[in-house]
């Protein structure tokens, strides 16, 4: 586990927490937690400001010249084109002289012209959340009227294509599903940024799952999907989630919270200005997710003291399951992402509920690799006394 950082790099804005689609195993409206109804469904100017003036508070005091800001939701779109970019405008103006990154994570069927525009004007790069072909995308992903949300995704996708607006996308395993379709489908349709995502589940609520598709879905899923972008695809296919075991197995630091090794150093902040520390912690238990910090009358310094686990959580990472310590992959893995390691009776004193598929992934990758535990650990000892000295060296050896 990395040394704590005391900096907060990454502002996750929850501008809305409305969402136009009601999809089926969505972590925010359809699993443990409720909190999202007590909060306003817009993010207001005076909150949005606030939340500027903090982050500029706290680059000033850690020094900090480099910051991501992250409009999330809901479905951030519901915030309207005009006021996006106008925020963005602010954003700019107050976070001068620094190297901000403005990102946007949406389900992609509010995209039109004007927002293009947007993204172009203020260099955005999106997330865009699909899961496949159309029966397999609307099987889940569908809106309030219970219709299928594919067609608008994709004219979304196209409408990013035609403008040279920098997108990757995000597709939530669809267990059970023939995995080269989905992938192929991705990549006939000119997306080359790819992550794949375990779906949500913790101790209580895996058993179905396992009963339904086995012991391993997610990387019967996964490993076809690597073979094929080891084997066929060119370097300018990205899937990150693979890349990230790939990365970790050679010695380096996953970019990555679900797999890898180092804490996420991000706190995101509720249309109210309520800040909090892990928001896929909706998953497991309702108000987990909570630290019950707002940016009004709250600075981020204020995360290192919070009575829950969020400080330790978000600035040093949790301690391994007892479970994980003596696992040969305990410094790769590291136990996995930590909403799936939840139990209502243990905590997340747990490995996750996907440790057999991910240790079968590791196995796979570091075969097709040629790379075993002892040169793993041998290259993240010569990366780290490298990266002690010069950074950007170490950064260079690591695939």
């Amino acid at each position: 586990m990395s040394k704590q950082s005391k900096c907060v790099n990454q502002a996750i804005l929850k501008v809305a927490s409305r969402c136009n689609l009601n999809c089926s195993y969505c972590y925010v409206y359809n699993m443990a937690d409720s909190t999202w109804k007590m909060r306003p469904a817009l993010m207001s100017d005076q909150v949005f400001d606030t939340a500027l003036a903090r982050i500029s508070q706290h680059c000033q005091a850690t020094g900090q010249d480099n910051f991501r800001i992250v409009f999330h939701g809901g479905e951030p779109c519901l915030l309207g084109a005009q006021t996006f970019d106008a925020w963005c405008t602010r954003a700019s103006a107050v976070l001068s002289g620094m190297q901000l990154s403005l990102i946007m994570q949406t389900n992609g069927t509010l995209i039109d012209a004007q927002w293009i525009e947007s993204f172009l004007k203020h260099r955005v790069s999106l997330g865009i959340s699909i899961d496949g072909p159309k029966e397999i995308h609307d099987a889940a992903r569908i809106d309030h009227r219970e219709q299928g949300s594919y067609d608008r995704v994709v004219h979304g996708i196209k409408l990013l294509q035609q403008a040279k607006v920098p997108y990757g996308v995000g597709c939530v395993i669809p267990l059970g599903a023939n995995p080269l379709t989905v992938h192929h489908h991705f990549l006939d349709l000119g997306c080359n940024q790819i992550t794949y995502l375990m779906p949500h589940f913790t101790h209580d609520t895996i058993a179905p799952i396992h009963q339904r598709y086995g012991p391993t879905p997610c990387a019967d899923f996964l490993i076809p999907i690597f073979d094929d972008w080891w084997y066929e695809s060119t370097m300018e296919i990205l899937i990150d989630d693979l890349k990230n075991v790939a990365r970790v197995i050679m010695g380096g630091r996953s970019t990555s919270e679900a797999i890898g090794n180092d804490p996420p150093c991000y706190v995101f902040i509720e249309p109210d200005g309520e800040m909090e520390g892990l928001d896929n912690l909706r998953a497991c238990s309702d108000g987990l997710s909570r630290i019950k910090l707002n940016i009004r009358d709250s600075d981020f310094s204020n995360l290192l003291h919070t009575e829950t686990m969020h400080s330790q959580a978000i600035f040093a990472g949790m301690p391994l399951s007892q479970t994980c310590l003596n696992c040969p992959e305990a410094e790769t893995c590291s136990g996995g992402y930590l909403p799936h390691r939840y139990s209502s009776a243990r905590g997340f004193d747990n490995p996750s509920v996907w440790c057999a598929d991910l240790l079968k992934l590791f196995a796979h990758v570091r075969k097709r690799m040629d790379v075993s535990i002892e040169e793993t650990n041998e290259r993240r000892r010569i990366f780290e006394e490298q990266q002690a000295t010069d950074p950007e060296m170490a950064a260079a050896h690591i695939f």
